[in-house]
């Protein structure tokens, strides 16, 4: 898989990120994020919660538990998760995602 990501988005503020592995550029609203994730095959991000969050694969797969149910996700797959849910993620090889979260300040900046 080749960089997906041109310059005008990699130019964006990177995200501080507690997983090695894991890369994302951040567009900040002031009532929300977007961020560019790229993703190595890092295996399992714990189950966890946080504001509600849209997302969308745009390449690469992952099986991404929402409450409880697990589905694969695949390249133009999109998901919803309601504020405050619980959910985990597990990621077998390099996955490209776009998420937006209904907070500022989901991720610190680097």
């Amino acid at each position: 898989m080749q960089d997906i990501y041109p310059d005008m988005i990699k130019n964006l503020p990177e995200a501080d990120i507690p997983f090695n592995g894991v890369r994302g550029w951040v567009a900040q609203g002031e009532n929300h994020q977007i961020v560019f994730f790229d993703i190595e095959p890092i295996g399992e991000v714990p189950r966890h919660s946080h504001g509600a969050q849209w997302g969308m694969v745009i390449d690469g797969d992952m099986d991404l538990t929402i409450d409880g149910e697990t589905k694969k996700y695949r390249k133009g797959d999109h998901y919803f998760i309601p504020d405050g849910v619980l959910h985990s993620a597990k990621f077998n090889r390099r996955t490209i995602v776009m998420d937006y979260f209904a907070e500022s300040d989901r991720y610190k900046l680097k």
